[in-house]
Formats: structure tokens, C-alpha cells, sequence
């Protein structure tokens, strides 16, 4: 793909936005591979619910990067850009990566890198689980502020796994987890020029399309899918465990709630999750530019040649 003298295709937007469906369209056009830059994606229980490409989908093009991770694995950022670059090193010269999803951290650390954190012992982060098993996360985010407070003042107390996490870190390392924001290791496009493309739907059709996509899933197996996950007994606090529906749908297999509400209370998450995601990359990324869905193939085909699209600020 020298031809376009770009290393790289980034789509990103919310959830429900139509980036797989653009990606295979790119792909197509351009000789491209899907790799895939969505956290919940990566794993394997859960093609369904996460709204993973279908095989039919996947036939269309290329796809790298969908699950391939166990959901017994607690997959993190450091290790989704080591895979990623194995996967940059397999197509080079070849394909042009196309890179969809929605995880603005993952975009964030193959563009600009990643904080140098260091490991956390399996023995440690077990012993941290076993102390926070019980706590209300609210609790939770107490323990970490008498703790490390610098860290604690950073997160909102209603970020579990956040908070976990810099727990884990002051556990494993007595720092608090924001020393470590300093020390940062270059992204594998961090010198290199790239299409990067926020998809950016209505908002009230977004909502809509995710009521509408959830009801499909359910209509797909996601209750059977995300049944057998729960025989699988896994710790609660591992991604894939709170995938959105995920829990709704393990409390009505419970018993607790009724298959109306766990569809519901999915639903509500996967809005609430949309609109984060809006804020954060407005924020976190802004040099991105922002289209509507409908103009995003005509959108990176024009940077592609040379020419623009609109970015945040000329959508406001």
C-alpha cells in the first residue's frame, strides 16, 4: 500500500456506529486487513454479545485481532500492542492495517504509546482480589485513598476496575499508579502518518440503533452465550465478565432479575458506554476527525488523496 504513502486506516467511534461494516468496505477497496481494536472483541466467549463480526462477516476480508484471548485472561492494553505489532509485522508490505473499535485506550497507545507500568506478580494481584472480594466499589475507592490519594483523586469512585488496578500497582510496587504516567514508550505509529476517523452518529439514532442491535443479539443466542460463560465460574472482576450484558444477563440467569430487565439494564449500559465514549475522545484524542457514518468511506478515501474532513470543532 506505499502507493497511499500511510501506514495505517484508524476507525473509531461508539459502539453501534457501523465501524466493522466500514472496515470490510476499506478493506475491500484498499487490500486491507480488519484488526481489530475493541477490548471486549478480543475474546472468544463472547462473539455475540460484544457484537464481534459474524463468521459470514469475517469472510469478506481479512480479520486479525478477534478473539483470540481466553475471557479467563485478564487482557490488558500492554499486551493488545504487543499483538498488534506481531500482526504489523505480518502484513508489512502486504496489506494496509485497517484498525477498528471502539477502546480509545487502545487507539491512544498505538498512536502515542503507552505509560512504561510495570508487572503485577499473579501472586499479588490474587492477594488484592481476595482483600476487595465483598467491597461495594464506593468501598473500594476508599481503601485506595488512604492508600495512595493521588492516584484515588484521579479516578471516579465508580470505576472499579480502575481502581483495582491501582491497587494492584501500589501493591506490587508501594508507588502510586500515576508516577508511572511520565515514562512513556512510542506507539508503533507514533512517527508514522495515518488516517484516523471518529465515526459520529445522531445521537438519538444512536440510542436507537443500540435498543435495536441488543433486542437482535438476544434474538442471535446471547442468553445461551453468555450461560455458558457463567458455568465457567470465572473470577467477576475479569473484563469479560462485565462486558455490557453480561452482568444484567448473569443475575436473570440467577434468578434475580427478569430477562425484560437484564435486556434493560444492557441496554442503559451500552447507552451510558456510548457517551463516554464521545466525551473521551473529544478530549483524550482531538486531533481526530470527526464524520458522520454515512460519509466515512468517502471521508478516508478523500485523506487517503490528499484532501480533509471535518474534525470535533466543526461539528459543534
Amino acid at each position: 500500500m506505499s502507493e497511499f504513502k500511510i501506514g495505517a486506516v484508524l476507525i473509531a467511534g461508539p459502539t453501534a456506529s457501523g465501524k466493522s461494516a466500514l472496515g470490510i468496505r476499506l478493506a475491500q477497496e484498499l487490500d486491507g486487513v480488519v484488526i481489530n481494536a475493541d477490548s471486549m472483541q478480543v475474546y472468544r466467549d463472547l462473539r455475540i454479545i460484544t457484537a464481534r463480526p459474524t463468521p459470514e462477516e469475517e469472510a469478506e476480508a481479512p480479520h486479525r485481532l478477534y478473539g483470540h484471548v481466553d475471557a479467563a485472561v485478564n487482557f490488558s492494553v500492554g499486551r493488545y500492542v504487543t499483538d498488534a505489532i506481531q500482526v504489523l509485522r505480518d502484513i508489512r508490505g502486504r496489506k494496509l492495517p485497517i484498525f477498528v473499535g471502539g477502546t480509545g485506550l487502545y487507539f491512544k497507545a498505538l498512536t502515542e504509546g503507552l505509560s512504561d507500568m510495570p508487572p503485577v506478580p499473579d501472586a499479588v494481584r490474587d492477594e488484592v482480589r481476595r482483600e476487595s472480594e465483598g467491597l461495594e466499589t464506593p468501598e473500594l475507592h476508599r481503601l485506595l485513598s488512604e492508600r495512595d490519594p493521588e492516584t484515588a483523586g484521579a479516578l471516579r469512585p465508580s470505576d472499579r476496575l480502575r481502581v483495582q488496578r491501582a491497587l494492584e500497582i501500589f501493591a506490587a510496587t508501594g508507588r502510586p499508579l500515576v508516577s508511572f504516567h511520565g515514562s512513556r514508550q512510542p506507539g508503533p505509529f507514533a512517527e508514522v502518518p495515518v488516517v484516523k476517523l471518529f465515526l459520529s452518529p445522531e445521537r438519538d439514532e444512536l440510542r436507537r440503533r443500540i435498543d435495536s442491535r441488543f433486542l437482535a443479539m438476544m434474538d442471535r443466542g446471547a442468553l445461551d452465550e453468555v450461560r455458558a460463560l457463567g458455568e465457567r465460574s470465572l473470577d467477576p472482576m475479569l473484563p469479560a465478565m462485565r462486558a455490557h450484558g453480561v452482568p444484567g444477563l448473569l443475575a436473570h440467569l440467577r434468578g434475580e432479575i427478569s430477562l425484560d430487565e437484564a435486556i434493560i439494564r444492557g441496554q442503559g449500559d451500552t447507552r451510558r458506554y456510548a457517551k463516554r465514549q464521545f466525551t473521551w475522545f473529544r478530549h483524550q484524542l482531538p486531533d481526530w476527525q470527526w464524520v458522520e457514518p454515512e460519509r466515512g468511506f468517502e471521508a478516508v478515501m478523500a485523506r487517503i488523496n490528499g484532501s480533509g474532513c471535518r474534525s470535533p470543532s466543526d461539528r459543534k
